[in-house]
């Protein structure tokens, strides 16, 4: 990067561009107020280079509101995305796999929202695009079927649901191979609807296999992580194994205190599920308020 800066300068597109990737990776290893600052300062620069409405500016303002919804600042998110939309459908056409990045972007926005009727039709639309575009059985479009078939879920179509996730799985396994991140998403979503359905015993090793995928991916302590031990420490509950969940709850709750900060969402969540399963167990509350301890002061 210096030697880039060096020979370009420090407000060349290119730079920008540089800068767009190395957020994207300290957002995935959740180093989240590193990557914000990047994410800015790459937008300034492609605006003051291409002007406000440039496809460049799109993708800045795209990964910015992609890590305002990951620190659960929605409000702020929404208006990047509907800016960033406006600015490739003027661009490249209703129609464009760019065009459906997008769709699909504001429609997770606005499902974390509970404006479930206004994304799903920006759901299908996009993933009508990518068919068109990439073929039926193209990584996209396993992106477009989860995020649909997860909306299908929340509205309780678990029937309609349930062929997209298999789908979807399906293609990033022929794509990517058994081990991928991606895969890992899929085989997560499509547990959860198994659960849903009571098919607990065909959700556990789904759900241990996406757990192992992303420890590997993303090491030991990222917050999908954290949500994948939740995910397993629910299941082990609900089958009545108190004992095998209470460490994995405890250590997702460890992960999301690190990551993330005691006040959000998905710790506070966390911690509810450990301290129901605590509960469970007939803990007296000394016993339940040291567990709970341990966990804000390890060691």
């Amino acid at each position: 990067m210096q030697a880039a800066v060096k020979e370009l300068g420090a407000n060349d597109p290119a730079i920008a561009s540089l800068l767009d990737r190395q957020a994207t990776l300290l957002r995935v290893i959740a180093r989240y107020e590193d990557a914000e600052l990047i994410n800015r300062r790459a937008l300034a620069i492609d605006e003051a280079s291409h002007g406000n409405v440039h496809p460049d500016v799109a993708r800045d303002l795209n990964n910015l509101a992609i890590l305002l919804k990951h620190t659960n600042r929605l409000a702020e998110a929404e208006p990047l995305y509907r800016r960033a939309l406006a600015i490739d459908e003027a661009s490249f056409g209703n129609d464009h796999p760019n065009v459906a990045r997008d769709l699909n972007n504001l429609a997770q926005l606005l499902q974390a929202t509970n404006r479930l009727a206004e994304a799903e039709p920006l759901m299908r639309r996009a993933l009508a695009i990518d068919e068109a575009s990439y073929g039926n059985d193209h990584p996209e479009v396993a992106i477009d079927l989860n995020n649909l078939a997860v909306l299908l879920k929340v509205t309780n179509r678990m029937a309609e649901a349930e062929p997209l996730y298999r789908r979807a799985l399906a293609i990033d396994e022929a794509s990517f191979g058994n081990d991928h991140p991606n895969v890992a998403v899929n085989l997560n979503n499509l547990a959860a609807l198994l659960k849903a359905t009571n098919r607990l015993a065909e959700a556990e090793p789904l759900m241990r296999r996406a757990l192992a995928i992303d420890e590997a991916s993303y090491g030991p302590d990222h917050p999908l992580v954290a949500n994948r031990l939740n995910n397993l420490a629910l299941l082990l509950q609900a089958t009545n194994r108190l004992a095998e969940a209470e460490p994995l709850s405890g250590r997702a709750v460890q992960i999301l205190l690190a990551s993330l900060g005691s006040d959000h969402p998905h710790t506070q969540m966390g911690n509810d599920n450990y301290l129901k399963i605590l509960q469970a167990q007939s803990l007296s509350k000394i016993e339940i308020e040291a567990k709970l301890g341990a966990l804000e002061h390890p060691g």
